[in-house]
């Protein structure tokens, strides 16, 4: 899956927390995420709307508008590993549990499991 596929198909899939997410799918709507805060944090920077804090009005709109598709991707991306989308809230335990969420992360796929076929074995979606 290529980039602008991986973006189209997490941004289609806004709030769908139900399938699989291919390894490629996750980092690279990861790496939209990280390009789209660089950019917000330009644009505050340039129009002045950084409050100071790190964050601005547009770079918190920006994580706002990502969150849902962030946590969708990265339960999906579980289930693909035979994963419970629940183990997404380990990323709250300080530190190890974001070291955990990256170790499963780049895990292979898995075969086929109760969350559907394996998405490794289908086309990419166009």
């Amino acid at each position: 899956m290529d980039f602008t596929t991986a973006v189209r198909t997490c941004l289609s899939k806004y709030a769908d927390f139900a399938g699989r997410a291919r390894r490629s799918e996750y980092w690279y709507f990861f790496l939209f995420n990280v390009l789209v805060s660089i950019v917000a944090s330009i644009l505050d920077n340039l129009l002045g709307t950084d409050m100071g804090t790190g964050t601005g009005v547009i770079g918190g709109l920006a994580s706002l508008a990502l969150l849902l598709p962030s946590l969708a991707v990265g339960v999906r991306r579980l289930h693909d590993i035979s994963r419970s989308g629940w183990w997404i809230l380990v990323g709250l335990i300080p530190l190890v549990g974001w070291i955990i969420l990256i170790i499963w992360f780049v895990q292979d796929s898995h075969g086929d499991n109760e969350h559907g076929p394996s998405p490794k074995a289908q086309p990419a979606a166009a």
